[in-house]
């Protein structure tokens, strides 16, 4: 078997090089395994600024936004006003396997899109809270906290889906009409973090500084606005190259995040797409929920000026 072949108009390369250290994958199997699940991805990519992460040989693992100058000239493309860096950003927009496939080429493991399309930059399509237990290896923590986040969205009048991060944690999402604005979501995912937190405060916390946090589970409200989130099907640069993956709210605890990898997940979806499936209808947001969000200080903006505060106060001392 040759290490380069040609897939949809794509010259690929060293398809037999290890493709990060701890990967137990190569080139190939990346490449492999977002070709079998492309028709189940691209339609969380498509139409949307694309962020990668990418992990070229000998080099640490590194985020793209924008896009080389080498890029091919039918990979679509938006270009963005970035206000952090004070300069425009050329995204990606992954509509099709060719372009995909480009990606894979170019060692692009993770696929992180924002929760708006590129038509549509004030409308989220989602609300995420991600989930984030204490310690790497306690996954049955973010299990639980995850049914604490079921549990408040019930009480709201919401329902959603849930996945492995790939990494230690979970994602629930809950898919929105378009109707809300981005400031009104973003204050509806504080406050649906915050219920989740009130049903069991000695469990779980909103703490955004990690050294408040007293060991407990973290529901993070910040995946919201031009925040990303990594795809369901995505691969994580982790030790045996894990990949986000759906899982029935029921059948949550008896997974585990590396039950599911580049080399093993193709196969499991047995020509379904459970992400699409398990994903309610989009729904309106609850009119109290926006509400209550907005008396909610936003978390960076709130450890930014708490850190400040810390600061001074040691420089005091």
């Amino acid at each position: 078997m040759s290490a380069d072949e040609e897939r949809a108009g794509v010259r690929l390369t060293n398809l037999d090089q290890p493709l990060f250290d701890g990967a137990d994958a190569t080139k190939r199997d990346l490449v492999d395994y977002l070709d079998a699940v492309a028709g189940r991805v691209l339609p969380q990519l498509a139409g949307r600024p694309l962020s990668v992460k990418r992990v070229l040989r000998g080099q640490k693992p590194f985020m793209q936004k924008n896009l080389p100058k080498y890029t091919p000239p039918w990979v679509r493309r938006v270009t963005v006003w970035a206000e952090s860096s004070r300069r425009e950003v050329s995204y990606a927009l992954c509509d099709d396997r060719r372009t995909l496939l480009w990606f894979a080429n170019q060692r692009a493991v993770e696929y992180h899109p924002p929760l708006f399309r590129g038509d549509a930059w004030d409308r989220p399509t989602h609300l995420v809270i991600d989930i984030d237990p204490p310690a790497p290896d306690d996954f049955a923590s973010a299990v639980r906290a995850a049914h604490l986040v079921r549990e408040a969205m019930d009480g709201s009048g919401l329902s959603g889906a849930v996945k492995t991060s790939g990494a230690k944690g979970v994602h629930v999402f809950v898919p929105l009409d378009g109707r809300a604005p981005a400031a009104d979501a973003a204050a509806a995912t504080r406050a649906l973090a915050a219920r989740a937190e009130r049903l069991d405060p000695a469990f779980a916390t909103t703490a955004f500084i990690r050294e408040d946090r007293g060991g407990k589970v973290f529901l993070d409200s910040t995946r919201a606005g031009s925040a990303t989130v990594v795809a369901a099907y995505s691969p994580r640069i982790r030790p045996g190259t894990p990949v986000s993956f759906p899982v029935p709210w029921d059948d949550l605890g008896a997974v585990a995040p590396a039950d599911f990898t580049v080399r093993n997940a193709a196969g499991l979806l047995n020509d379904r797409d459970p992400w699409a499936e398990l994903m309610p209808p989009p729904q309106t947001l609850p009119a109290d929920l926006v509400e209550e969000g907005h008396t909610i200080p936003v978390a960076r903006v709130q450890a930014m000026h708490e850190g400040k505060r810390r600061a001074r106060a040691r420089r005091e001392r």
